[in-house]
């Protein structure tokens, strides 16, 4: 009895077409993969990016440790603030901050040289506007002696929101007293 012959050839060619198929579809998850890992390094990069932008805006800060006014007639005309950086802030640049000025009568933005000069604590203007150290001080001296109503009055009161150059942002009060006397007043 004769057995009946197999076609080895016919064999082949589907175990080639098989490996083919096999092969085709391996470089397809290749490039998927790769896409995927691509997508992933870039979201993680833009999350550190924006993780580090909230914490800045979170550690920066300034602090007010305080505030005096010039008094001329019965208006402040000038706002002095004695600021320092908060500790675990990263240097803060105060010629790239600004200071949102709003009162009952008045609204502007101050930036450095216009509206608001930095100066030592000794009143001498510096060139190093960055304050680095939590114990060194600077001071924001701002000019609010500007034409009504930007002056303010004796019992008026404004706000000053500072914000650096990381967008950090710092807000403070300003009370003028209901009576001014002498040349300069706690505010």
């Amino acid at each position: 009895m004769q057995l009946p012959t197999i076609d080895d050839a016919g064999r082949g060619q589907v175990g080639i077409g098989t490996l083919i198929i096999f092969i085709a579809l391996v470089l397809v998850a290749a490039v998927a993969a790769g896409v995927l890992v691509n997508t992933a390094g870039e979201l993680q990069s833009r999350a550190s990016d924006t993780g580090e932008d909230a914490q800045a805006q979170v550690s920066n800060q300034i602090d007010v440790v305080s505030a005096t006014g010039t008094v001329s007639g019965s208006n402040v005309t000038e706002i002095v603030l004695v600021v320092k950086k908060s500790p675990g802030s990263d240097p803060i640049d105060l010629s790239a901050a600004t200071i949102q000025y709003t009162s009952d009568t008045d609204s502007a933005t101050l930036a450095e040289g216009s509206g608001f000069a930095v100066e030592n604590t000794d009143g001498s203007t510096v060139n190093d506007k960055v304050l680095s150290e939590t114990d060194e001080r600077k001071e924001l001296v701002i000019d609010v002696s500007g034409p009504d109503p930007r002056q303010l009055p004796e019992g008026s009161d404004a706000q000053l929101e500072i914000v650096d150059q990381s967008g950090a942002s710092t807000v403070y009060g300003v009370n003028v007293p209901d009576v001014l006397s002498g040349s300069y007043t706690e505010v």
